[in-house]
């Protein structure tokens, strides 16, 4: 048996939340067949897309007098792991009591503690919401002061911090969940950003990168294995041209080597490589792979395993 963190991407989930509801009774089936072998599960999972619905949404109804404030980032953060966690839980739980397997499911609404200091709060980088058009982006950063950056051709999207996790407030609760042998939802999101004022934790509009959040959470958890779970097969090189490679294993120094080449997009494939690496110097296994093929990959048949 393995203790496997499995960190979900985006593919994993859909545009709405009906489609979403979905879209996760497939996501859960290669999750219950590692759960089905024995294996220990802890899963993680993004919210881009989701956090900046949420607030927008919420800013909306603001700006329509249709409710008396706006809506912070943080409990914007915060919906969104409550209903992917619940579409998640549902879908898994249903799984397992298909499959004859008895086993509760639980959704750990968290805190993912970050420093103040973070370079990233300088300079906001993490994509989240919708896309607009250059003049209505500009308008809305002129009324809000919110930073919007042009988003592969498609868009405008707002921006915000994403520093990097430091610890998960929650961690003992985690533990002593999975210890006790249930199935844990948690860090959804890369989980909510707080920083320590004097003791205090206080929340700050900012998304913490799901796969750095997960190789905490790896590390915290003391898991055999960092699954980070994409939409393609493996890690490749020369990606999109024709000596386009694909990966089976690197080292650390080989993912140095590429990250120097800029073999990897920074908002793609480089937070993946770079959350790998960190969980792998603990001396863990850290894996990244097509979620569907998450049961070969764990045979080593498929994905791009990261070692020490």
């Amino acid at each position: 048996m393995k203790k496997i963190v499995i960190a979900l991407g985006g593919n994993a989930l859909g545009d709405t939340a009906l489609e979403q509801l979905k879209l996760v009774e497939e996501t859960a089936k290669p999750i219950v067949d590692l759960i089905e072998d024995g294996n220990q599960v802890i899963i993680a999972h993004g919210n881009g897309p989701q956090v900046g619905m949420i607030n927008l949404g919420m800013n909306f109804a603001f700006e329509e007098g249709k409710v008396k404030g706006e809506m912070p980032f943080p409990e914007c953060g915060a919906m969104s792991q409550g209903y992917i966690g619940y579409h998640l839980q549902n879908a898994i739980g249903n799984e397992l009591k298909k499959r004859g397997i008895k086993k509760d499911v639980a959704c750990v609404v968290t805190q993912v503690v970050v420093d103040e200091n973070d370079e990233a709060f300088k300079k906001p980088t993490k994509p989240v919401g919708a896309f607009y058009d250059k003049e209505t982006a500009d308008k809305m950063a002129a009324e809000k002061g919110w930073t919007f950056v042009e988003d592969a051709g498609r868009g405008y999207r707002r921006v915000v911090a994403s520093p990097k996790p430091v610890d998960v407030a929650e961690k003992n609760i985690v533990n002593d969940l999975v210890n006790a042998g249930h199935v844990v939802i948690t860090v959804g999101g890369g989980g909510i950003p707080v920083i320590d004022k004097s003791g205090k934790l206080v929340g700050v509009p900012a998304v913490i990168d799901k796969d750095f959040a997960s190789a905490k959470l790896a590390e915290i958890v003391k898991a055999d294995a960092l699954f980070i779970l994409t939409a393609v097969e493996r890690v490749c090189i020369n990606f999109g041209k024709p000596d386009q490679k694909q990966l089976e294993v690197m080292n650390l120094a080989d993912c140095d080597k590429y990250i120097g080449e800029n073999q990897f997009a920074p908002g793609s494939m480089l937070p993946k490589v770079q959350a790998c690496m960190s969980f792998a110097k603990t001396g863990g296994e850290a894996i990244i792979a097509d979620l569907k093929n998450a049961k070969l990959a764990l045979q080593g048949k498929s994905g791009t395993k990261i070692v020490k």
